[in-house]
């Protein structure tokens, strides 16, 4: 693993804040000469510790603003049916993520759509169509008190 020092911690930060900033607002920031910050995310690129540059939408203007957490038993545990449950998992396009847990149920989902209707409408013609689903249990969203991408270094 690549050690970062407290410059590309800091770089990182910035990123994480906002990566359509130029190289040279980074660099001023930095108090470092554009070329230096240019190599030094292209080395956190290459090393994979900066995976991705992504857009954030305002999940309210796009009309999925209805957010659901979604507890998952499955009826059997062998790693087939595991298997398949995550893949059909990853085609469904209103669970933005899902994770594999511990303790009373197997999974968690996090779930975005437009209303109640259209959350039924998920669980039912979507959701519980996959085999081996033995009880789900929902928690919807009433206020977001903190949301964030950034991961803190």
């Amino acid at each position: 693993m690549l050690s970062l020092d407290n410059i590309d911690k800091k770089l990182l930060q910035l990123l994480q804040e906002n990566s359509k900033r130029t190289t040279k607002a980074y660099a001023n920031e930095l108090d470092l000469s554009t070329t230096a910050v240019y190599e030094r995310i292209r080395r956190l690129e290459r090393e994979g510790i900066i995976a991705k540059y992504v857009t954030l939408l305002d999940k309210h203007k796009v009309d999925k603003a209805f957010v659901v957490l979604c507890h998952i038993k499955l009826l059997q545990h062998s790693k087939t049916l595991l298997v398949q449950f995550e893949k059909e998992i990853l085609d469904l396009e209103e669970v933005v993520e899902c994770y594999h847990i511990s303790g009373d149920y197997d999974y968690i989902l996090k779930i975005h759509v437009s209303d109640m209707d259209a959350y039924r409408d998920f669980m039912v013609s979507k959701l519980t169509a996959i085999p081996h689903i033995g009880s789900t249990q929902s928690s919807f969203v009433i206020t977001e008190v903190k949301h964030t991408t950034a991961l803190a270094l």
